[in-house]
């Protein structure tokens, strides 16, 4: 029979032990602290201060309004440059952009005669060289119809399109940003922690000594998945609070409980996924490389940084095994979206699925492993 006081007790013992390690504290306060906030701040995939030049050859009202129209925080300040300098500029990498707007082109747009203008993009800046280039045509085309209505006289399309943005009106990438790595974290860390906990007392010679009590495998890793985990779950607890919505200003929309309900069972799986690697690793550089080949994969496939429809068929399937992919799922739904239990029922039910098998998992290999250790 398993006892509930030994399993308490145990995990009472992997907190002091992990207080005493102050690598493991300053790796926890890094990784949601400085981490999550460089995340929102630091690594921006938006359009921000993107350097453009243009070669004005008609010299005409509706060309200074559109150079006029790039502003920030968007784009820098345009610089007018000549046509023999477009090539330089671009090869060297000076200019993002490079707009170059031909001469009677005023004349031929009022006239009614096709007009066109020259857009050069360094599309080695991938992610400037993608939004970049929409907002430029957007910029464009729309200082070129309002010239043409006030001075043409032409009237405005029959339809117009109205873009509402939801749940991030602004676009702020922080906002996503944030979220996300504290989401990432939740996964890193706990298995981290876990495996190193096992890895150390095996390193120091406890693990031998646990063996001589009267306590089982089942309550020696259940000791380690809730101290763990508990320590993980606070500290996504108050960056959520203190960076998220003190430091950052990002609103949370749905219930913070909720989704600590969806990170525990969360963690359930990571902890006892990091209790398997442990017991493969034979020593600490064994285990990291163990953690490169593993969790890469988890946060690159699961939806966190790019969306799974675009991914193949096969890794979607795949990734349906990886708790991560759920966790993900039931994250975004419930801080974005502001979605209740009704709505991320599904991803609570197969993070339990594949925690349990996770857990019965390590546990057969806990077992295999301090057998061998007897």
């Amino acid at each position: 029979m398993m006892s509930f006081q030994n399993v308490y007790r145990l995990g009472v013992k992997e907190l002091w032990s992990l207080m005493r390690d102050p690598i493991m504290l300053m790796l926890i306060v890094f990784t949601f602290t400085v981490s999550v906030y460089s995340a929102a701040t630091a690594l921006s995939d938006t359009l921000h201060m993107a350097p453009i030049a243009v070669v004005d050859e008609d010299g005409s009202p509706l060309s200074a309004r559109i150079i006029s129209a790039f502003l920030s925080p968007q784009f820098g300040t345009p610089v007018l440059i000549s046509d023999a300098q477009v090539d330089h500029g671009l090869d060297s990498g000076a200019y993002t952009f490079s707009l170059s707007i031909p001469p009677n082109f005023q004349r031929d747009v009022l006239a009614g005669r096709h007009a066109g203008i020259q857009l050069n993009v360094d599309a080695t800046r991938m992610s400037q060289a993608f939004t970049g280039s929409g907002y430029v045509q957007q910029i464009a085309s729309g200082e070129i119809s309002d010239f043409v209505q006030r001075y043409g006289g032409s009237t405005p399309p029959a339809v117009d399109l109205e873009t509402h943005m939801r749940f991030n009106p602004n676009l702020e990438q922080s906002w996503f940003g944030a979220l996300m790595e504290i989401i990432n974290n939740v996964t890193m860390l706990s298995i981290i922690l876990t495996g190193a906990a096992l890895i150390r007392e095996r390193e120091h010679g406890t693990i031998e000594h646990l063996l001589v009590m009267p306590v089982t495998p089942a309550e020696i890793m259940l000791a380690k998945v809730w101290a763990m985990g508990l320590v993980v779950l606070i500290a996504a607890a108050f960056s959520l609070t203190f960076v998220v919505r003190g430091a950052l200003h990002v609103p949370i929309e749905g219930s913070v409980a909720l989704f600590m309900a969806g990170a525990a069972l969360h963690l359930f799986a990571t902890t006892s996924m990091g209790i398997f690697l442990a017991t493969i690793a034979r020593s600490m550089p064994q285990f990291g490389m163990l953690m490169v080949l593993v969790l890469l994969p988890l946060q690159m496939l699961s939806g966190s940084l790019t969306p799974r429809e675009s991914m193949p068929r096969i890794v979607q399937d795949i990734m349906l095994a990886a708790p991560t992919t759920h966790f993900v799922e039931l994250g975004q739904a419930i801080l974005y979206r502001g979605a209740g239990i009704d709505v991320v029922w599904k991803p609570f039910v197969a993070l339990s699925a594949i925690g349990a098998v996770l857990f019965a998992l390590s546990l057969r290999r806990f077992r295999n492993t301090i057998s061998q250790m007897a």
